[in-house]
C-alpha cells in the first residue's frame, strides 16, 4: 500500500521506543493509528498527542497482548472507530535480563511470560485482524518486530532469544497461511539505542555494549527506534510482492558474527 492516507494501523507496544517511533512515522504519512500500552499510559497519551498534531486520528488502547480477549477487544475498537484495519505492527515485547551462562536465572514462569507476549501475543493479534484484512479489497500487511537474537542466539536472555526465533519462524508460517490477501514480514533489529536497553542493562554496561556493537558493525552504526521504524515502513509501503521475509537492521554487525559466518 503505497498511499497511507486514511489507512489504519495498530501498533502494539507503542507508548515508547520502536512502537512510538513507528506510530509517529505512519501518522506523518496520513495513517490513523491505535496506540497500545500495557503499563505506560502517560507515554501512550504523549504519542497519541504527537500523532494527532500531524492531522490524523489516534486511539489509545490499554491491553496486554498475552491475553486473547484483550487482542480481540483492541481490534474491535479499531473496527468500531474506523471500520478497517490495514496494518498490524506486532512490536510489544518483554524480556528478563539474565546472562546466558546463568541457567538458574530463568524458570518456567519466565519463559511462559516472555513467550506469552513475544510469541503468543503476536499470533493472537494477527489472528484477530486476519478476517478483517482478508475481507478488505486490497488486503493488509503484518510486520513483526523480531530481533537478531532470534537468528544468532545472542540477546538479553536465552528465553528472549528463543522467543524471537519462534517469532521469525512464525512469520514464515503466517506468510504462507495468510496469502494472498495478507503479507507477513519481520524486521530483526540488533542493539537498539534507547532507554529500554539502558534500564535493563544499567548505564555502564549499556555504554560498553553500545561502543562494542558500533565497533563490530560494518557501518559503525547501531539501530535507533527511528531507523527500525524506517525498516518497518519498507514492508508496509515498499514492494507489494514481498512476504515471509526477515530484514536485519543492525548496521551490518551480523556479517561479522561467528554464528552466521560459519554457516
Amino acid at each position: 500500500m503505497k498511499d497511507l492516507t486514511d489507512r489504519v494501523a495498530i501498533i502494539t507496544g507503542s507508548s515508547s521506543g520502536v512502537g512510538a517511533a513507528t506510530a509517529r512515522l505512519l501518522s506523518s504519512l496520513g495513517c490513523n493509528v491505535v496506540i497500545n500500552y500495557n503499563s505506560n499510559a502517560d507515554g501512550a497519551r504523549q504519542v497519541a498527542a504527537d500523532c494527532e498534531e500531524m492531522g490524523v486520528q489516534a486511539l489509545i488502547f490499554g491491553a496486554n497482548v498475552a491475553e486473547d480477549k484483550d487482542c480481540g477487544a483492541m481490534v474491535a475498537a479499531a473496527m468500531e472507530k474506523w471500520g478497517r484495519v490495514d496494518i498490524l505492527v506486532n512490536n510489544a515485547g518483554t524480556t528478563k535480563f539474565v546472562e546466558h551462562s546463568n541457567l538458574d536465572g530463568l524458570n518456567a514462569e519466565d519463559f511462559q511470560r516472555i513467550y506469552g507476549v513475544n510469541v503468543i501475543g503476536c499470533y493472537q493479534m494477527t489472528r484477530a485482524v486476519s478476517a478483517h484484512m482478508k475481507a478488505a479489497e486490497d488486503g493488509g500487511t503484518v510486520v513483526n518486530v523480531a530481533s537478531t537474537a532470534g537468528i544468532t542466539g545472542i540477546g538479553s536472555s536465552i528465553a528472549y532469544a528463543a522467543s524471537k526465533g519462534a517469532m521469525i519462524t512464525m512469520t514464515l508460517a503466517l506468510a504462507r497461511a495468510l496469502g494472498p490477501k495478507i503479507r507477513v514480514n519481520a524486521v530483526c533489529p540488533g542493539f537498539i539505542e534507547g532507554e529500554w536497553l539502558r534500564q535493563g542493562l544499567g548505564d555502564e554496561k549499556y555504554e560498553a555494549l553500545l561502543q562494542n556493537y558500533r565497533k563490530a558493525a560494518v557501518l559503525k552504526l547501531t539501530a535507533t527506534p527511528a531507523t527500525v521504524a524506517d525498516a518497518i515502513l519498507v514492508f508496509i509501503s515498499g514492494p507489494q510482492v514481498v512476504t515471509g521475509e526477515n530484514l536485519i537492521v543492525d548496521g551490518g554487525q551480523h556479517l561479522n558474527m561467528t554464528p552466521l559466518t560459519r554457516r
